[in-house]
């Protein structure tokens, strides 16, 4: 049974007043809160085993690198990777992904090149191959999608020739709430002979993620996305690709060997982990992803989509209230636009009645250019989330809108 009030009681911000009204925290595309499980995490392991890693024989290296490593292989059983090996900590998903675009870039893209990506992206997954093209005089092509937010795929494959070297796709639009068909992209890449990496910022948290099911090359996502801190993530990547890949940074714990005439590169996950880690974040996100698999990832996505389907009828009947992303397939956000009313009065009126959502572009400018609108009001769901918190921003909503009609 999916028991609503015991996950809800394990997150301690929820419980609190804002503007004398109890919050409803819509804003999980952005980040999702904290259970206490993975709060004491952080506590404990300031308080009872905190040292650096990898370097020290004494007790408390010893425990905090048992941890980081044992979050390794938590994460690789998550996410059904073959080799722990595989897994890199980051800092999050823009930074697995200018890891890819630098360390991938520099040893396989070439004047000319083409790099494929969607117009939905997210700026974390355009702008770093935007800056690769430039520094390889390469070129960024880019998927189309229609007006219900749902990519060309005949599109997609005329763009394929043999300049095209790698594809990223998102999984799950942060701004649209769009699914793709990423095994079709996939399959369609593959059979050119084109690796691609998908962006599961925001499908990590949503939906069951297996990258040998999927066969992807790349798949990279944030802990502070999937209730775990900031300051965590991860790029796995196939071993295959990994190994001929340089480092992205230089310094301590990627080396293997130093001397004043060269250096030798440690092997992986090590060469790309250059510096003090946050191991404190590791172990944290793997008591995320514990805290996740105790309630089940496919339970999450049940209520999920119970919530995603239950808040688009809603919302469609509110009088001067547009959706903006109609595809048939969403997760996780509705973005909306109201008739005369800029988002950021939609979203101060909102917090006044201490429902928070995001109100912005929410870094994808391009889809806002498509829809020739300044940015959206956007709804996010977590897996603490209700019915009753959806009625009530809804009710809110529909007398917000008539002030503006």
């Amino acid at each position: 049974m999916y028991n609503i009030n015991s996950i809800r009681n394990d997150f301690p911000i929820l419980h609190q007043k804002i503007h004398n009204h109890d919050l409803v925290y819509f804003d999980n595309a952005a980040t999702t809160q904290k259970p206490q499980q993975v709060i004491d995490a952080i506590v404990h392991s300031y308080t009872k085993t905190n040292s650096n890693i990898h370097r020290g024989i004494h007790t408390l290296s010893q425990l905090s690198t048992n941890m980081y490593e044992k979050a390794r292989k938590q994460v690789q059983q998550f996410i059904h990777a073959p080799k722990s090996e595989e897994i890199i900590f980051t800092k999050g998903v823009t930074e697995s992904i200018n890891l890819i675009a630098h360390s991938f870039g520099e040893a396989f893209i070439k004047a000319g090149d083409e790099i494929i990506i969607s117009a939905m992206e997210h700026h974390s997954n355009m702008v770093p191959w935007h800056m690769l093209c430039e520094r390889k005089q390469a070129t960024l092509r880019f998927i189309p999608f229609n007006s219900d937010g749902v990519l060309d795929i005949e599109a997609f494959k005329n763009s394929i020739s043999e300049k095209t070297k790698l594809v990223s796709i998102v999984h799950i639009s942060n701004s649209l709430g769009t699914v793709n068909p990423i095994s079709e992209i996939i399959e369609i890449a593959h059979s050119h002979g084109i690796p691609v990496c998908i962006d599961g910022a925001q499908s990590i948290q949503h939906t069951p993620i297996d990258v040998q099911a999927l066969d992807c090359d790349f798949f990279v996502f944030s802990g502070h996305k999937m209730y775990a801190p900031t300051g965590i993530g991860v790029l796995w990547g196939k071993e295959s690709w990994l190994e001929k890949m340089p480092p992205y940074q230089g310094g301590g714990d990627m080396i293997e060997t130093v001397t004043l005439e060269k250096i030798t590169y440690n092997t992986l996950p090590f060469k790309f982990e250059a510096g003090t880690s946050n191991y404190v974040g590791a172990h944290a996100l793997g008591v995320a992803i514990d805290y996740i698999q105790h309630i089940g990832i496919q339970h999450i996505e049940t209520h999920e989509h119970s919530l995603m389907e239950y808040a688009t009828s809603k919302l469609q009947n509110i009088e001067g209230l547009s959706i903006i992303g109609n595809a048939p397939k969403k997760a996780g956000a509705i973005s909306f636009k109201v008739q005369g009313a800029h988002p950021a009065d939609i979203g101060q009126i909102l917090d006044k009645k201490g429902i928070a959502i995001r109100t912005g572009t929410h870094c994808t400018e391009p889809v806002m250019q498509f829809f020739n609108i300044p940015g959206t009001a956007r709804m996010s769901f977590g897996m603490y989330n209700t019915i009753s918190e959806i009625d009530y921003c809804c009710d809110v909503l529909n007398k917000v809108t008539r002030m503006f009609l």
